[in-house]
């Protein structure tokens, strides 16, 4: 389904390169450990004309030359804005982790929710740390994760309020689709004032304790015809 891309430019936070090109990118979504509370937000995104997944978790699985390490990308349309997310890639048997952006076209949302993340590149930040062969022994829950557009917070919280990127994968690879090259984008939190905002300039970033934070930034411009 998804092009071969070419390789990303990662390195470990201690500064060894990684070699990743990506055969599959999933972007998961409706992820929250609340299902009740997930249950709610796709009511409200019903009612104003988003359709329903097919499944909870959702998979969306997208083009893997989306993804980027550049700081500008372009979009379509004024309506686009991004989501903070931890993502996890696996790649010859290993695990990193890393932060990206699930940026999206939310005019678009409203009638095709998978066009809506295909219609935008996906940032990822350049640096990535190393799980080894068992991602499953991170402290999840403390794990804070946090979106700024411009100077003003639009995100943040620990990765309690998702379910484990792990169990994500599971999901994802119980579906049989699996793939050895494989970038899962794992879900987001809450936006601290309830609405979507539309901008420019985004910056994500992701704590694990006991390791350096990685951080993303990018600047999203329209697309000139």
């Amino acid at each position: 389904m998804a092009r071969t891309a070419t390789a990303l430019p990662l390195r470990t936070v201690e500064g060894e390169p990684v070699d990743v090109t990506p055969s599959r990118l999933v972007v998961a979504g409706y992820t929250g450990r609340d299902q009740d509370a997930v249950r709610h937000h796709i009511d409200e995104l019903a009612a104003i004309g988003v359709p329903e997944p097919d499944s909870i978790p959702a998979f969306y699985e997208l083009d893997t030359d989306l993804l980027t390490v550049d700081e500008d990308i372009e979009v379509a349309g004024e309506q686009t804005s991004g989501e903070v997310e931890p993502v996890l890639i696996r790649s010859d048997g290993r695990y990193y982790l890393t932060v990206g952006s699930d940026h999206t076209d939310r005019a678009l949302e409203r009638h095709d929710i998978k066009a809506s993340k295909g219609a935008c590149p996906k940032p990822v930040a350049g640096t990535v740390i190393d799980l080894g062969t068992q991602p499953a022994s991170l402290p999840w829950d403390e794990i804070t994760a946090t979106c700024w557009l411009g100077d003003e917070l639009y995100q943040d919280g620990t990765l309690a309020q998702l379910l484990p990127i792990t169990d994500v994968l599971a999901e994802w690879d119980a579906f049989g689709a699996g793939g050895v090259s494989l970038v899962l984008f794992g879900g987001t939190m809450p936006l601290l004032d309830g609405g979507f905002r539309f901008g420019r300039e985004w910056r994500m970033r992701l704590h694990v304790p006991g390791q350096p934070a990685v951080e993303c930034s990018y600047t999203a411009s329209v697309r000139k015809n």
